[in-house]
C-alpha cells in the first residue's frame, strides 16, 4: 500500500515512485515511437496510404473506456472487500483475546490464546502470499505445532484449529465456564468466515478471457490510432497518442494490481502491517510486547 503525504498539484504531475509509469514505460515508448514513425511516413506503409479518420477511434475509445471502467470497478470491489475482511480479523482477534482475559481464570491460559491468535494472523498473511510462515510462527507456537501449521495445505485454517482446541482444553480443565463457550465460538467463527472470504478472493480471479479481450483491444487501438490522427493533427500525433496510450495502459496496469490485493506490489494491501497490528494489539491485552519486527515504510510503500 502506498502511503504518502498529500502533494502539491504540481509535484503530483511528476511523481514516479508509487505510480504505474515504471510498469507501462516500455509500452509507452513503443507506441510513441511507432506514432513518430507513422507521422514521418505521413500515414503510409510501403507506399500504401492508410486512409482513416478519428471517427471510428472515437467510438472504439468510448467502448474501451466503458470496459476498462467496469473492469477496474470490479477489481476495486475485490480490493475493498479484502480490506474489510482483514479488518474483521483484527476486530475478532481483539475481541477473542479480551474474552480470554476476562473469562478465563488462568492468566497463562489467556496468554496461550493470545499467542495462537498472533500465529493465526501471520499464517493468514503467509497463506495468502504463498510464503513460508516458519520465522513468524516460531514466536508463538511450539516447534511441534508450528511444524503442523507449516506442513498443512491450509496453514491459516490449521492455525485457527489450535484456537478451537484451546477452548476445549480450558473447558475440560475448568478455566472457563460452559456458559461462555458460545461467545468464544462466535468470535472464532468470525475469524473463520473472514479467512474463507480472503481465500475466495485469492482463488477466484477475474475471468482470464475478459482480461485478454481488454488487453488486445487496447494494444490494437493504440497502435492503429496514429493512422486516424495523422491527417488531422499532423506532427502533434505522437503527443496525443502518448497521452491516450498512457491513460489506457495505466488503467489496465492498475486494474491488474487491484485484482489480486494480497500480493507484494506497491498498490496491494499491507498484509505484514495488518498481521503486526493484530499481534501488537492482542499481546498488549495480555501485557506483552510484540515479538516480530514492525514493517516500515520503504519508498512510501508499506507491505
Amino acid at each position: 500500500m502506498i502511503l504518502r503525504p498529500k502533494l502539491h498539484w504540481l509535484r503530483m504531475l511528476f511523481v514516479w515512485r508509487g505510480s504505474v509509469l515504471p510498469i507501462i514505460m516500455p509500452q509507452l515508448v513503443a507506441t510513441t515511437t511507432f506514432a513518430i514513425l507513422i507521422t514521418l511516413l505521413h500515414g503510409a506503409i510501403l507506399s500504401w496510404k492508410v486512409s482513416l479518420n478519428f471517427v471510428p477511434f472515437s467510438l472504439i475509445g468510448i467502448t474501451l473506456a466503458i470496459f476498462l471502467g467496469f473492469r477496474n470497478s470490479t477489481a476495486y470491489a475485490r480490493y475493498w472487500e479484502a480490506r474489510t475482511l482483514l479488518g474483521t480479523i483484527l476486530v475478532a482477534a481483539r475481541s477473542l483475546a479480551g474474552q480470554g482475559m476476562s473469562l478465563s481464570s488462568d492468566p497463562q491460559a489467556a496468554k496461550s490464546l493470545a499467542y495462537r491468535l498472533c500465529a493465526f494472523s501471520h499464517a493468514v498473511k503467509h497463506q495468502l502470499r504463498g510464503t513460508d510462515p516458519r520465522d513468524d510462527l516460531r514466536h508463538f507456537l511450539s516447534a511441534e505445532d508450528a511444524q503442523k501449521v507449516q506442513e498443512s495445505r491450509y496453514p491459516a485454517a490449521k492455525s485457527l484449529w489450535f484456537t478451537n482446541q484451546w477452548v476445549g482444553e480450558n473447558l475440560r480443565q475448568g478455566n472457563i465456564q460452559a456458559a461462555v463457550v458460545p461467545a468464544l465460538e462466535q468470535s472464532i467463527a468470525q475469524l473463520g468466515a473472514a479467512l474463507g472470504g480472503c481465500e475466495r478472493i485469492a482463488s477466484t480471479p477475474i475471468p482470464f478471457t475478459y482480461s485478454v479481450i481488454i488487453h488486445r483491444c487496447i494494444y490494437l487501438y493504440c497502435f492503429w490510432l496514429p493512422f486516424g490522427l495523422q491527417d488531422a493533427i499532423g506532427y502533434m500525433t505522437p503527443v496525443i497518442v502518448c497521452i491516450i496510450a498512457y491513460t489506457f495502459f495505466a488503467l489496465e496496469a492498475l486494474g491488474a494490481q487491484l485484482e489480486d490485493p494480497f500480493g507484494t506490489e506497491s498498490n496491494d494491501l499491507p498484509l505484514s502491517a495488518i498481521a503486526y497490528t493484530v499481534e501488537a494489539s492482542v499481546l498488549e491485552l495480555v501485557g506483552e510486547a510484540p515479538r516480530t519486527e514492525q514493517p516500515m515504510l520503504k519508498d512510501f510503500v508499506l507491505l
